[in-house]
Parts: C-alpha cells; sequence; structure tokens
C-alpha cells in the first residue's frame, strides 16, 4: 500500500491530547491524517467520520466501537487504541472482518500507580476534609489512619498493580494479593505473597485496590456479597474501571459505615452524574479518571500508538495487537 495515501483518521480528539504533539506528526509523515476535536454525539456521526478510513486512531473510551461500526466502514483494517482498555470496541465483530486492533499497554503503569497511593492517602488522612476546614478557619483536629503497618490487599496484579506493591511496600505496608493468573516468582521476588481467593484480600487486607480488566467476566465483580466481607475500618481504592464495581452497592456500604472510606478514579458512568449519592459522602475522594493523565504518561502513549500506526502501514509484526 502507497503509505503517503493511507487514510488516517482521529474521530474523538475531545478534550484534545494528540492535537499539536510529536505523535501526530509521526503519523502525518506516513499518511493522510483528519482529526477531530469535538466529541461525535451519535454513532451514525461517528460512522460518518470515520468512512474511507485504512486506519482509526482511537482516542476516547466514549466512542464506542460497536459491532455495527466496523460493518459500515468496510475500508478499516486498524484500529489503533490510545490506551490499555478496550471495553468500548466490539472485539469479536473486529476479529470477524479482518480488523486489526492495537493498544498502548503499560504506558501509564507509575502516573496510575501513584495516584492510587495518593487516594490511599488522602482518604486514610482525611487530606481534603481537613484541607477545607482549615481554609474556611477551623482548627478540628482528630483521629486519622497510620497505614504503615497495615496490609494492602490487591485484587489483580498487572504492571499497575504490582507497581502499588512496590509503593505500599515503601511505606511500610504488608502486600498480599489475588489475581486470575498469579506469578508466584514475582510475588517472592517482590516481597509479597498471594492468597487462594478474592475473599481472603477482601476480609483480610486494611486496604482493598482493585487493578483488574473490565470484561464481562469482571463486571460487577465487586458488589454487596463483596464488600460485606471487608472490615469496616478498611478503605477501597479504584483506579481501575467503574464497571468492575456495583456502584450503589458501594455507596451504601460507605453510607452506613460498612467499611470506612474509598478512593476513586473510575465510575459506573462517566462524568459520574451530579445527583449521583456518592458525592455526598464525606468519607470519599474523587478524581474524574485522570490517573494516567501526566505529561509523561500521556507522551508514552501517544507516541506507542503513533508507533503502531506506522509499524501497520510498514507491514512490521505487531507486538501490541490485543
Amino acid at each position: 500500500m502507497n503509505q503517503t495515501l493511507a487514510k488516517i483518521i482521529i474521530p474523538d480528539d475531545f478534550p484534545p491530547v494528540i492535537s499539536g504533539t510529536p505523535a501526530l506528526q509521526t503519523m502525518q509523515n506516513c499518511g493522510a491524517v483528519t482529526i477531530y476535536t469535538s466529541r461525535p454525539e451519535t454513532q451514525d456521526e461517528l460512522i460518518a467520520r470515520i468512512q474511507g478510513a485504512h486506519t482509526v486512531v482511537n482516542i476516547r473510551a466514549y466512542c464506542k466501537f460497536t459491532a455495527d461500526v466496523p460493518r459500515a466502514c468496510p475500508t478499516l483494517k486498524h484500529l489503533a487504541v490510545w490506551g490499555t482498555g478496550t471495553d468500548n470496541i466490539d472485539l469479536q465483530a473486529a476479529r470477524s472482518l479482518g480488523i486489526t486492533v492495537t493498544n498502548t499497554p503499560n504506558t501509564a503503569t507509575d502516573a496510575v500507580a501513584e495516584q492510587g497511593l495518593a487516594l490511599l492517602l488522602a482518604v486514610a488522612r482525611k487530606i481534603p476534609h481537613l484541607d477545607a476546614q482549615v481554609k474556611g478557619g477551623e482548627w478540628v483536629r482528630g483521629m486519622l489512619t497510620q497505614v504503615c503497618g497495615k496490609t494492602l490487599g490487591l485484587i489483580g496484579t498487572g504492571a499497575i498493580g504490582l507497581r502499588l506493591a512496590q509503593l505500599g511496600k515503601g511505606i511500610g505496608m504488608q502486600v498480599i494479593a489475588w489475581t486470575f493468573h498469579p506469578d508466584p516468582a514475582t510475588a517472592e521476588a517482590m516481597g509479597f505473597r498471594y492468597v487462594p481467593a478474592m475473599a481472603d484480600v477482601l476480609r483480610q487486607a486494611d486496604v482493598v485496590s482493585l487493578h483488574l480488566r473490565y470484561s464481562p467476566e469482571t463486571e460487577r465483580i465487586i458488589g454487596a456479597q463483596e464488600l460485606a466481607l471487608m472490615k469496616s475500618t478498611a478503605l477501597f481504592i479504584n483506579t481501575a474501571r467503574g464497571q468492575l464495581v456495583d456502584q450503589q452497592a458501594l455507596y451504601e456500604a460507605l453510607r452506613d459505615g460498612r467499611i470506612a472510606g474509598a478512593g476513586l478514579d473510575v465510575f459506573e458512568h462517566e462524568p459520574i452524574e451530579s445527583h449521583d449519592p456518592l458525592l455526598t459522602l464525606p468519607n470519599v475522594v474523587l478524581s474524574p479518571h485522570t490517573a494516567g493523565t501526566t505529561p509523561e504518561a500521556l507522551m508514552n502513549g501517544l507516541n506507542l500508538c503513533a508507533a503502531n500506526v506506522v509499524g501497520f502501514l510498514q507491514g512490521r509484526v505487531q507486538h501490541r495487537v490485543v
């Protein structure tokens, strides 16, 4: 294929992250790039934007590549995702149509793990609440939670989970974990231990941090039954995906004091709705799915996404095919 004629379309750079970057220039050097810096409001608008594309670069998960989308775009050969998650894509439909899907794993590992640690400490030390009080002229002192010497429980030990294990150990926490595919050698080398079941993490940990990928198997893997296993003093952290958790059950557990607090970067519906009851709770610290938005993580991911596009156009073997 003549690379200069390759049609590359970015339908969803809103809010803009790739516009004006070296990664965009890299793609422009190997094909004809069209970039949209507004959100497509409907599936029909998304389809209209990507008509005739050889490669589509997916920036935002709000674009849903259901089976109807690739079927309506017969020229599409490559869907290059910026990020790790592909739950917005019908992978079976893509596979059946011969469309290669690539992603950019492990480019925001440090950033997301740091956010997990930050949320953990912010909830344990009540940082937002105390900050607001002091700024409001109050000087109210009370008991806080010390995490040094406590147990951090990881559900999922991919790259981010493993990095948080290191950070947790760095501040004096003991670390236990459960995952679908444990790696005992890595656990031994890093100084944490796997437990037989997810329920063991929930029962034993003082802080539970979620690090699974979203799939039909993991949807709402944390619900009312699972939350009921946790200590009343325990904290819950989620920087993975909101769909892994029954958010109503989490709200009720927090409201009723059945767990002590939560730090959340992800939600079932994003942006979180203005009337969501989680917003009313004093024992919750929230951030707007922003764990990976550091300059380092953004550039790592965008550059890797561009490399996937160039590699596919040049016929090189792809190592980051989903």
